[in-house]
């Protein structure tokens, strides 16, 4: 969520347990701004917080003019001073994907995939390297999960323009309250996969500058989000089933909307069997 609105947000989303102590939101009140001067980002959000055994993990993530590019990802444990984290790797995700547990909080540590797999290990890694994963890769790898799984944006709050680029929708004013209860006008804000899929004739009812992006409704498994009225039904909350801790939430008829996690990075494998 946007790092200038997060006192208010977080207000709207504490129905989840969502919450940082008075001490991290004067922290993040301070140094997000500084971030964002420094790295010379056009946005700053504070994704979220991943609970690990003996520590936490606070993400903030930044964003240039093109919102579709590569976001550059950042950690601290204190909210005030933060770590960049290297871009995501498809070998790295394969491998983060294999483990299970709660994270430690201590980026050093080392997870000895042997011990855990020893199959996946001998595909995963050559024979001349050890077969080991760092926490810090692994953050890096969940964090680019939970963003692609289910990491939402309202429809029509992003345009594509002519030459591809993603741009902030300046007209956007909010869903209406009808459609803010529809899974259809909430979009995944990562590449579509099921959007290519579609006939030509499927595509002749949307609009390409901002139907653009794969929807909630086709989310496999159905039923893996809660939508909820909070706040006397001026608030529509929608929570992740499938990772538990991801919280978004939309006032319509307004811009205000945004989402944030706070877990312990672990993808509920059971929910199949839970619905």
């Amino acid at each position: 969520m946007e790092a200038q609105c997060l006192p208010a947000a977080l207000a709207l989303v504490a129905g989840g347990g969502a919450g940082l102590s008075p001490e991290k939101r004067a922290a993040l009140g301070l140094s997000l701004p500084l971030l964002q001067r420094d790295y010379r980002f056009e946005r700053v959000w504070f994704w979220g917080c991943i609970q690990g055994v003996r520590g936490a993990y606070y993400i903030a993530e930044g964003f240039g003019p093109n919102r579709a590019a590569h976001r550059r990802r950042l950690y601290s444990f204190n909210c005030l001073d933060w770590s960049l984290l290297t871009p995501a790797t498809r070998e790295m995700v394969a491998r983060a994907q294999l483990l299970t547990g709660r994270f430690q909080g201590d980026p050093s540590f080392e997870y000895n995939f042997a011990e855990i797999n020893a199959e996946a290990a001998e595909l995963l890694f050559d024979r001349d390297t050890e077969p080991v994963m760092k926490e810090e890769a692994r953050l890096i790898a969940t964090i680019e999960l939970i963003d692609k799984a289910v990491g939402i944006v309202p429809r029509g709050a992003f345009v594509k323009t002519p030459l591809g680029s993603v741009r902030e929708n300046r007209h956007f004013e909010g869903l209406s309250l009808v459609e803010a209860k529809k899974l259809s006008s909430y979009f995944h804000f990562t590449e579509p996969v099921n959007l290519k899929n579609k006939t030509l004739l499927e595509k002749a009812d949307l609009d390409p500058s901002t139907d653009f992006l794969d929807s909630l409704e086709h989310d496999i498994p159905q039923g893996s989000w809660s939508v909820q009225l909070e706040k006397g039904g001026a608030v529509v909350v929608l929570r992740s089933l499938l990772w538990l801790g991801l919280t978004f939430y939309h006032v319509p008829m307004t811009k205000q909307y945004g989402y944030i996690y706070f877990g312990t990075g672990e993808k509920n494998l059971d929910l199949p069997f839970m619905l």
